[in-house]
């Protein structure tokens, strides 16, 4: 695991250490990791989005024709198909 070394106000080191005690974290690492995974989290609903509105905005879909369909049942029989067979042991 790398190391980051930082530095800060005394407000913001009190601010920090009163979290990990509030938050029931037991270090101030553990404190921070949360804070990366919720901003990377945050960051990836906010991408989601962008790509949903993206497809919403882009007009509406070509209508599924017959053969579309017919190509989706297969495509999914074949899927079940291989899911049935024994798999090869390495």
């Amino acid at each position: 695991m790398a190391t980051i070394t930082i530095s800060l106000p005394s407000k913001l080191k009190t601010y920090i250490d009163d979290q990990v005690s509030r938050e029931g974290f037991g270090t101030v690492s553990e404190y921070v990791r949360s804070i990366i995974r919720e901003d990377q989290k945050q960051k990836a609903q906010m991408r989601l989005e962008a790509l949903l509105m993206e497809g919403l905005e882009s007009g509406p879909a070509t209508p599924m024709t017959d053969q579309d369909w017919v190509d989706i049942r297969r495509e999914v029989h074949r899927r079940h198909e291989e899911r049935k067979r024994p798999r090869a042991r390495k």
